[in-house]
């Protein structure tokens, strides 16, 4: 217990024996009270101590945890890049925590800007390890592969070892029925935009129309690969999907939570339509943007969402892209 609550019980106690004392003085105790009511007051005041002892534990093991929860969130969903306007946002359905089964990341790799946006099957705490896996496949293929298949083709095999290493009798309820569908997205400086779909959905598109006004459209319609988990891995081509933004168009990368978000009368939030109302005069900052989408998914949904929403917002700024960092010498590298 903290010295501060210490003393406070302990002044309590006093006091208490104090006001028994004045009582006994002005003679409105009965003669043999004060021993039956000293005794209460000993008894209430040691239980109150160790009770509060108790509750400081506790607390300093839920602040610990907490600590430990921050510390993986920052870990698995790193600040990302802004050189393009970058924005992520994630907001978990599972109360206190702050990740769960969405999972996002950008990176400036030799090959240009590249970003990934998925939905493991849950939310939650229970598919922390499953995020942690594709995340780190995701962080080192992206450098080392020159096309997005092979980047998919990667992290499908660490999904696969991931789910193998887990178990299907793991208690977080991994196993067979495990899947999850990804988003892969690759941007170049001159606007080219590289794309890979495994049922995920897809993204919206910010454009300034010729009036003034932003519209807002999905890019064009993408050819679907399965979600990583529904087949046998390297067993499905894999197709890149190609489009080109202009300097000032945007993309907003979702996951399903977002749509899926119902009202208390059940009526699904309407995302289109929301981004549109939004960006119908002018085209926000991607902070803006999202902040202002999670804000009215929020309230439609009564603050409480069923499933996990990570938003994302790539935008093509004209500037140029974050470089990639530079390769670690090679430890075998032969001596001269």
């Amino acid at each position: 217990m903290s010295t501060a609550r210490r003393r406070c019980v302990l002044r309590a106690t006093v006091c208490a024996v104090a006001g028994l004392g004045l009582l006994i003085l002005l003679g409105t105790v009965t003669p043999g009270a004060p021993v039956g009511i000293l005794l209460s007051i000993l008894a209430v005041s040691v239980i109150s101590y160790f009770s509060r002892n108790r509750s400081d534990r506790l607390q300093n093991e839920l602040d610990r945890t907490r600590e430990i929860a921050e510390a993986a969130q920052q870990a698995l969903l790193r600040p990302l890049p802004a050189a393009v306007g970058t924005v992520g946002e994630y907001l978990s359905a599972t109360h206190g925590a702050k990740v769960g089964g969405d999972l996002y990341e950008v990176l400036g790799t030799p090959y240009g800007l590249r970003a990934v946006l998925g939905d493991v099957r849950g939310h939650g705490l229970p598919a922390l390890g499953t995020v942690a896996a594709l995340l780190g496949s995701f962080r080192e293929a992206a450098h080392d592969e020159p096309g997005l298949d092979g980047v998919l083709r990667r992290m499908e095999r660490a999904f696969h070892r991931h789910l193998q290493t887990a178990g299907s009798g793991d208690p977080d309820g991994l196993g067979d029925e495990e899947f999850v569908t990804l988003l892969l997205v690759e941007l170049q400086e001159d606007g080219a935009v590289r794309t890979v779909n495994c049922g995920h959905p897809w993204p919206l598109r910010t454009a300034p129309g010729p009036d003034g006004t932003v519209q807002v459209r999905e890019l064009e319609p993408p050819r679907l690969s399965m979600p990583l988990g529904m087949a046998e891995p390297g067993t499905e081509q894999v197709p890149v999907d190609q489009d080109r933004l202009a300097p000032g168009e945007a993309l907003l990368m979702f996951t399903d939570g977002a749509e899926d978000a119902r009202s208390p009368e059940g009526e699904p939030f309407p995302l289109a339509a929301s981004v549109a109302s939004i960006v119908r005069a002018r085209q926000p900052e991607p902070q803006e943007l999202v902040a202002r989408i999670r804000d009215g998914l929020m309230k439609h949904a009564g603050g409480r969402l069923p499933d996990d929403v990570a938003l994302l917002v790539l935008r093509r700024s004209g500037t140029a892209l974050p470089p990639a960092p530079p390769e670690a010498p090679s430890l075998l590298a032969e001596r001269p």
